[in-house]
């Protein structure tokens, strides 16, 4: 048997954190990985930022972040290689119901169905679950108040569908502005 430290001694925080993320399947959190590797999370933060800017240059590779958990994945830019090489088709689409349901969770979250559904002004009962099974939106909790409502949001696999390294590559969301007198004819009527 090997001893683990002096092995770690020979490799830098990044290279190691980039092992871990490379073997997983799924994302790791802060927590975990510094916890593997006995090192502050601050540590690692820094760690994940070098190799986040390493790959951004130079690689095919980049590091894709959902809070506090990071994953290993493939450069959005090389999506088609990819797909050709491993003969992967795009069977599934995403209905109009579909996406503008995840738009409203992606930029609403985390958001109840019922709330879901008074944006929408429709019944969202069979798009919530559809989102669900594609794996594009997950359970986050239970909301307070009556009837505790399950909390939605987007997941790593919506984060990787369009090509995001997080919730902060979404583009800004521009609601109209009222003017003060519509405004108030709204509250009078």
């Amino acid at each position: 048997m090997t001893d683990n430290t002096t092995d770690k001694k020979k490799f830098s925080i990044s290279a190691l954190i980039e092992a871990l993320l490379f073997v997983s399947s799924t994302p790791i959190s802060i927590g975990q990985l510094s916890a593997a590797l006995d090192e502050s999370q601050g540590s690692v933060k820094t760690a994940l930022d070098e190799l986040e800017q390493k790959y951004k240059q130079v690689s095919g590779l980049r590091i894709q972040r959902k809070g506090t958990k990071a994953q290993l994945t493939t450069a959005p830019e090389l999506s088609n290689l990819i797909e050709n090489f491993l003969g992967v088709e795009n069977t599934s689409t995403l209905s109009q119901a579909s996406l503008e349901t995840l738009a409203i969770i992606a930029f609403k979250q985390p958001i109840t169905r019922p709330v879901i559904e008074e944006v929408r002004g429709v019944n969202s009962d069979g798009v919530v679950r559809n989102l669900l099974s594609k794996g594009l939106i997950e359970e986050l909790g239970r909301a307070e108040g009556l009837g505790r409502a399950i909390l939605y949001g987007t997941s790593s696999d919506f984060l990787s569908h369009f090509g995001l390294n997080s919730l902060d590559d979404l583009p800004a969301l521009e609601l109209p502005e009222l003017e003060i007198d519509q405004e108030i004819k709204i509250l009078k009527e």
